[in-house]
């Protein structure tokens, strides 16, 4: 009895279950009825050319652009026009015919644009099949896909391929409309120039790669050409800096731009010819192209900073006597931020420069750049390689702005006194007493200690020890030290003078006179006086002294022989 009554309990539970998901299974198969259609634009009449000619294979993107450039290739320019929607191009007496369009376009893909095929997928519905599934793009239809971008009046045009269908006819893959009536407009910009198209016609036929006969012998032209312009530039200007005095600012700006003039005499004239006469095709300009912008830039930017560094040089050089002057504190913290001033400039405009050339160049559809970008790559190696470079920049400005060293700053440095002389990117230039050029890295300013013997006040007592007999008498030599205190003028403060015994040992005792001088240079002179001073002191007295038991000023060497007999 309680089976049956379980068994009717399930039966009526069925029952419902089927009564709430009928409807819901109906609605189902019906959104994957209306899901499973095409992806496509609708277009009332697909107009395209192609005649009477075979049909090119429009069922997939990889077919479309694979039939449509092997049409290209043998110049079957009526069969190539079924690749392209005309729905939108000009059809008066003067426009460009069907054929002339797909000749026109087939040009354009064969010259500047870098068609990635293997990002082209083989299937109706365009689902890239080689996506990872984080991309939100994964699995998914598309009824539209870039094939390159071209620059036109600073703005980029694509040029595209559409998925389309007319009303009874099948999906079909074919070059859009408004790419189809861009390509006039691209043509007349990237298309050959006037001098290629009066080429002879065995010149222009293709040699190897993807390159004509008429760019393997224009290459090196155009280089021949770039290279004299080069050599020019540099033996003008160098003739115009032997007429000038080697000490006027002209001299010494001509000498900055030398090189960097140089530089873009020959990009220039590269990119003028390449421009004007010979419009190469291909890789071949997807690989100049950057290479000659990078060039330009480096040119340009090169000639920015050697005026900038020649200016602040001169400024410098001109005013080393009085920045180092013991008053001119003002002058030294001025030029030491204008110093780090510089450096940022320089950084923002390599900064400028890498940004414009990234911009500019549209590397990243050219080369295949973004590939590797996306991984991070790029990054890893850039951030690798700047990172020292940052770091001694960022040291040089905050030496700048902390002001821990300023140029014309009186130094002590590895035993050396110096004097900072520049404040560059990755060292400091330190001319020491005797003229010699200290190139000191950054970090050893920023990390470990140094003496700044003019940070604050540029006065600075000067002492020379003497090592005397131990019978010598100080008092004796303190009035010849008086004389020379009161007597000699880089002597600031007599009343800080000091003599007085700081050590002594069996051999001798080590006497220390103490004078303030204005600033260190100053100092090493006055320094070099009292020690003259003081030895002819000692002299005279331990000559006075006579000899033994009296006292002895200078210590002396005793020696003891022995004499061995037999």
């Amino acid at each position: 009895m309680g089976n049956k009554i379980l068994q009717q309990i399930a039966l009526l539970i069925a029952a419902l279950s089927i009564s709430v998901a009928g409807p819901a299974l109906a609605q189902s198969e019906r959104q994957v009825a209306q899901d499973s259609s095409p992806y496509v634009y609708e277009v009332e009449t697909l107009q395209n050319g192609g005649g009477t000619a075979s049909p090119l294979e429009l069922d997939t993107p990889m077919g479309l652009m694979e039939s449509f450039m092997a049409a290209g290739e043998r110049g079957d320019w009526e069969r190539a026009s079924a690749a392209l929607d005309l729905a939108n191009v000009d059809r008066t007496a003067n426009a460009d015919s069907p054929q002339d369009l797909a000749a026109k376009l087939y040009d354009l893909l064969h010259r500047t644009v870098a068609i990635d095929w293997a990002s082209l997928p083989d299937r109706p519905d365009a689902v890239d099949t080689t996506t990872t599934s984080k991309d939100p793009m994964a699995g998914a239809a598309r009824r539209s896909i870039v094939i390159g971008y071209l620059e036109v009046d600073n703005r980029t045009v694509p040029i595209r391929i559409a998925r389309v269908q007319a009303p009874g006819s099948e999906p079909l893959w074919v070059f859009s409309r408004q790419s189809v009536a861009n390509v006039p407009q691209l043509y007349a910009i990237y298309g050959p120039s006037k001098f290629e198209e009066a080429l002879p016609a065995p010149l222009r036929k293709q040699a190897f790669w993807t390159l004509a006969w008429w760019e393997v012998i224009a290459l090196p032209l155009i280089l021949l050409v770039a290279a004299f312009a080069a050599a020019l530039t540099y033996f003008a200007i160098n003739r115009w800096r032997h007429r000038l005095d080697e000490d006027t600012k002209l001299y010494g700006i001509l000498q900055a731009v030398h090189l960097p003039a140089t530089l873009l005499a020959f990009a220039g004239t590269f990119a003028l010819v390449r421009t004007t006469f010979f419009r190469l095709s291909g890789p071949v300009k997807d690989l100049l192209d950057p290479l000659q912008l990078v060039l330009i830039l480096a040119a340009i930017i090169g000639i920015a900073l050697a005026v900038i560094d020649y200016l602040f040089d001169f400024a410098t050089s001109r005013r080393t006597d009085k920045l180092e002057a013991a008053e001119n504190n003002a002058d030294r913290n001025f030029y030491t931020k204008m110093s780090a001033i510089r450096r940022i400039v320089t950084a923002l405009l390599l900064l400028a420069g890498i940004g414009f050339l990234l911009v500019a160049s549209n590397i990243s559809n050219t080369l295949g750049f973004s590939i590797i970008a996306s991984a991070g790559v790029i990054g890893l190696v850039l951030v690798f390689a700047a990172r020292k470079v940052l770091g001694d920049i960022m040291s040089s400005v905050q030496i700048a702005f902390a002001q821990t060293a300023r140029i014309g700053d009186a130094i002590y440095y590895c035993g050396q006194w110096c004097y900072v002389e520049k404040i560059g990117f990755t060292h400091l230039r330190l001319r020491t007493w005797d003229e010699r050029r200290v190139i000191a890295p950054l970090g050893d300013f920023t990390s470990d200690s140094f003496e700044n013997w003019t940070k604050q006040d540029p006065s600075l007592m000067m002492h020379v020890e003497l090592e005397l007999d131990n019978r010598a008498d100080v008092d004796a030599l303190r009035e010849p030290f008086r004389e020379f205190v009161q007597s000699d003028e880089d002597v600031i403060d007599p009343d800080d003078a000091v003599c007085e015994v700081i050590s002594q040992n069996a051999r001798a005792m080590t006497v220390r006179f103490m004078v303030r001088a204005e600033d260190p240079k100053k100092g090493w002179s006055m320094h070099c006086r009292l020690r003259e001073h003081m030895l002819a002191a000692a002299s005279r007295l331990d000559a006075a002294a006579g000899h033994e038991p009296a006292p002895a000023f200078l210590p002396r060497e005793r020696e003891v022989r022995m004499d061995a007999e037999g």
